[in-house]
């Protein structure tokens, strides 16, 4: 008799989950209000109703969550961000488009990016947030033939070196910082009329000659 392997998720896993959930948005709350570097673990957990000790089950420190607590929306943004390649004009007003709604995204938790990303910030999820891009486009930018990604690594840092893919990374942090801590001057739509220009610069390459 076959049997059914049971998928529902335990009643420690679901307290897990809700107090991950809790954390980060008493940490989102506290960062739209007031630095990174100056919120402690007795603020957050004063914020999300539990311990202090509890805070220390789950996490080292601040920064910690704060990274935990971005990765969903790190990975979200990063995925939506248009990578030049060979065929790209012909998917140039999509492309567009995508990298306007990065940085709507940006400026819809601005609070919590500047303060990640800003001179008081973490460097620790600037780095997280860099290798992730990189990893990404050099996966997209070494597509088969087929137009299939290659086989992700299973750390951003196991990609294989790719000047133009950290370049890009080191590009696309530095102007989402720069905007951010400016205030988000101009809108998302300003934003991407003038970064896609120079995103597309870096990859205007003959036809098969992106290596």
């Amino acid at each position: 008799m076959a049997t059914t392997r049971n998928t529902t998720p335990s009643a420690g896993d679901r307290r897990v989950r809700r107090t991950h959930a809790a954390l980060a948005r008493g940490l989102i709350e506290l960062v739209a209000k007031q630095d990174l570097s100056r919120i402690s673990v007795a603020d957050v957990a004063e914020r999300a109703g539990v311990s202090r000790s509890t805070f220390y089950d789950h996490y080292r420190d601040v920064h910690e969550l704060a990274e935990a607590a971005c990765t969903a929306m790190i990975d979200g943004l990063i995925d939506s961000l248009p990578v030049p390649d060979v065929d790209s004009a012909d998917r140039e007003q999509g492309a567009a488009e995508s990298l306007e709604a990065f940085f709507a995204s940006l400026a819809e938790h601005a609070g919590l990016y500047r303060a990640l990303l800003g001179p008081q910030g973490s460097a620790r999820v600037s780095d997280h947030i860099r290798r992730r891009i990189t990893a990404t486009v050099y996966d997209h930018t070494h597509r088969d033939a087929d137009g299939a990604l290659p086989r992700r690594a299973s750390s951003p840092l196991d990609s294989p070196h790719d000047v133009r893919a950290a370049f890009t990374a080191g590009a696309i942090i530095g102007v989402a910082a720069d905007w951010l801590q400016r205030g988000c001057p101009r809108s998302p739509a300003e934003m991407a009329a003038l970064t896609w220009p120079l995103f597309t610069g870096l990859y205007h390459v003959e036809a098969g000659t992106v290596t």
